[in-house]
């Protein structure tokens, strides 16, 4: 049980900066009423269509109260806090090895962007690194640095992010 609720607060945080949809977070909600998770307004939830077109109003309209109900953090679009937890998320995802680590900072870059939250400032310039270490001038590397130790900074940070200080290596 305590997964799924975990995948819920998961799917929230990054639903609140945009990079998923409605109908992931309503998925997860679902998940939750199988293994035996419930709550009014969690049913109402996993009850919304998730078509194209007013999911996402009618999510809105739910979702902090279903939050609520299962001592669940609420996230409003676009809020710092927000920002914060879906990078945690991301940052677990590279640990887990579910997404690389050029993944991770391309994400931080297209969602968090510099004006978010400055957690997000390391892995954006990261993103930022791995396209100058990618550059070729007059057939020559730019930069003695590889994609592998860009590689390995994404993993130190997104361990920071997480607030694993043991020594992981991947």
């Amino acid at each position: 049980m305590h997964d799924a609720l975990a995948r819920l607060q998961d799917a929230t945080a990054l639903w609140s900066v945009n990079p998923s949809t409605a109908a992931d977070v309503i998925d997860t909600a679902c998940d939750c009423l199988v293994v035996g998770i419930d709550s009014p307004t969690l049913r109402i939830i996993a009850g919304i269509s998730p078509t194209r077109g007013n999911e996402s109003d009618e999510l809105r309209r739910w979702l902090e109260g279903a939050l609520a109900e299962l001592s669940l953090t609420y996230y409003p679009a676009g809020s710092r806090e927000g920002e914060e937890a879906a990078l945690r998320v991301m940052a677990r995802r590279l640990l887990t090895q579910t997404i690389a680590p050029r993944d991770l900072t391309s994400w931080a870059y297209r969602f968090v962007t510099w004006d978010g939250t400055p957690l997000a400032a390391d892995l954006i310039a990261l993103d930022n690194a791995y396209d100058y270490v990618d550059s070729v001038y007059n057939g020559h590397p730019y930069t003695s640095t590889t994609s592998a130790d860009l590689d390995a900074d994404v993993m130190a940070e997104a361990r920071r992010l997480v607030g694993d200080t043991t020594a992981l290596s991947y």
